[in-house]
């Protein structure tokens, strides 16, 4: 058996509780509202993260159309350019 099976096999081994565990204050229950808020923040986070990453995803969009719009512009310029060349 190596150290690692060693050391698992005595931290879980069956120990009896102290004398005193029966006398310990007991911590209250966390109170079901505080679950249920702690739901809802969660929530409200994940729609606020959703919201901004949409923001985020159309402005990129807006900057690559943009960017489009103007090369597409240049390139019409350009080749106006050269049908009035053209016709003189």
């Amino acid at each position: 058996m190596d150290w690692l099976e060693q050391e698992l096999k005595e931290a879980l081994r069956k120990q009896e509780p102290s004398p005193d565990f029966m006398k310990r204050p007991r911590r209250a229950p966390v109170a079901p509202v505080r679950n249920w808020l702690a739901a809802a923040a969660a929530v409200v986070l994940a729609v606020g993260a959703g919201g901004a990453y949409r923001e985020y995803e159309g402005q990129v969009a807006k900057q690559k159309v943009m960017l489009a719009m103007r090369i597409a512009g240049s390139n019409m310029n350009h080749i106006q350019r050269h049908i009035l060349e053209a016709q003189q």
